[in-house]
């Protein structure tokens, strides 16, 4: 490298007429400065010739500075051929994930431009998914720029690019899934639990809300909620068939949907009405302090009899405390919180079969509601604490960020198993009711059980 450039150097031309020139400006120079010398000394206004030179000298230096810092600091022009020292520095550097979509037109060429404009800020293209429409193609991507490029930086070069409707948002390490990957893990987990539907929609689709309008209300009235097999689409909302009655309506107020997201979105609704209600059997079989066993399970609507027979159990206070009104329309209820659409249920049945407390976790759009219910007998032993710290677990799970129980100030019980998670919590209170609400961003309570067995 050394022998090249000295080379290069050696055969550089002599450029004689730069010297003549700043020969001349130097002898002009000094007549004019013996010119005005002899003004000031001799002429009736020296002194105030003086002063003008003076600030006009002051105001060329001042000129030069800054013409010369402003060039100093300038982007030097690419030339990849003969400087690679920014692309090997680039490597250096700290880089950011992004997530983003904008719509392109479906021309030749279009693509290519955009990618160049990335190319342009050292912006490398992880993933690409294209999603065809009647008038241009949404692009999907997944990008790794520097760290100092800013989203609105990026946003601009994309639209001078021919991007338009750009959404960018930052994206972390499980974005690095290729797509196919993903939709299949989404697939599985829909296939193994009838409650992971909802879930599997949301991550799919991104930040969404989902609903899950039921045909038939509490008090058994038609809703009138219905869709076509095939689904609606219309732009921010796509609505689907749910195939336990009624209709589940996906929202996201920030990015159209796609047709290749509605398609993805009723095949997973479609795998989930083929299979049909189930969900895991898994037990665990724990010990009270006085040493009674007990049997925490998954529960769904087929334990729906079980369950208004340990509501007819407990007293009418119990169940005001857990359902905050007229304790006569506790029943009708049951349907809807064990139905696996609206989220999970816990149950908890003694050695004879008997179900003795159940818990909850319902989807409620994008929060996540926790509840309990101990029949009187079976209360302070520790029953509550217990599926409180498992809901708490499977809304980790299925990354929920907080979960809200609703209660009254005089539920100690139920305000002592929030304060027991060891989680940061808020308090509000609203039309009498306290609300309490813990930040999952920290490690769940452990098991205050003794674990005799699990079984698969």
């Amino acid at each position: 490298m050394t022998d090249v450039t000295s080379s290069k150097s050696a055969r550089r031309p002599h450029h004689w007429r730069r010297d003549l020139v700043e020969l001349a400006a130097l002898f002009t120079a000094v007549a004019v400065a013996d010119g005005i010398a002899n003004l000031v000394a001799h002429g009736p206004d020296g002194r105030y010739l003086l002063v003008f030179s003076a600030v006009a000298l002051a105001a060329t230096a001042g000129f030069h500075t800054w013409w010369a810092r402003r060039h100093s600091h300038a982007p030097p022009a690419a030339d990849t051929d003969t400087d690679p020292t920014p692309v090997a520095q680039a490597t250096d550097t700290d880089t950011a994930l992004w997530r983003m979509r904008t719509t392109v037109r479906d021309e030749p060429g279009a693509l290519g431009a955009l990618c160049t404009a990335l190319a342009r800020h050292r912006v490398d293209i992880l993933t690409l998914q294209t999603h065809p429409l009647a008038e241009g193609t949404v692009d999907e991507f997944l990008l790794r720029a520097p760290a100092t490029l800013q989203a609105s930086q990026l946003s601009r070069e994309v639209a001078a690019a021919g991007g338009l409707d750009t959404w960018i948002e930052r994206a972390d390490a499980h974005d690095l899934v290729d797509a196919p990957t993903r939709i299949l893990g989404l697939a599985t987990r829909t296939a193994l639990d009838a409650a992971e539907l909802p879930l599997a929609l949301r991550q799919l689709l991104g930040r969404c809300t989902i609903h899950s309008l039921p045909a038939v209300s509490i008090t058994g009235r038609p809703t009138g909620e219905t869709a076509p097999v095939e689904g609606v689409l219309d732009g921010t909302s796509l609505r689907l068939r749910d195939p336990s009655g009624g209709v589940i309506t996906v929202e996201r107020p920030y990015l159209p949907f796609t047709p290749t997201e509605g398609a993805r979105a009723r095949a997973l609704v479609e795998l989930d009405a083929r299979l049909g209600p189930r969900i895991p059997r898994s037990e665990d079989v724990l010990t009270l302090p006085e040493g009674n066993e007990i049997t925490v399970r998954r529960a769904d609507q087929s334990d729906a009899e079980a369950a208004r027979e340990m509501q007819e159990r407990c007293s009418e206070r119990t169940l005001g405390l857990r359902y905050h009104g007229p304790v006569g329309d506790a029943d009708r209820y049951l349907n809807h919180l064990l139905s696996p659409r609206f989220g999970r249920t816990l149950a908890v049945q003694t050695a004879s079969g008997r179900i003795v407390a159940l818990g909850h976790l319902l989807w409620d759009g994008d929060e996540t509601e926790v509840a309990l219910l101990v029949e009187d007998d079976w209360q302070r032993r520790g029953i509550g604490s217990e599926l409180l710290g498992r809901l708490v677990a499977l809304a980790v799970e299925a990354g929920c960020e907080s979960v809200y129980a609703v209660t009254q100030a005089s539920n100690t019980g139920m305000v002592a198993a929030m304060r027991g998670l060891g989680l940061p919590l808020d308090y509000q209170i609203e039309d009498g009711t306290l609300v309490v609400t813990a930040r999952l961003n920290a490690t769940p309570v452990r098991s205050r059980l003794r674990h005799e067995q699990a079984e698969y």
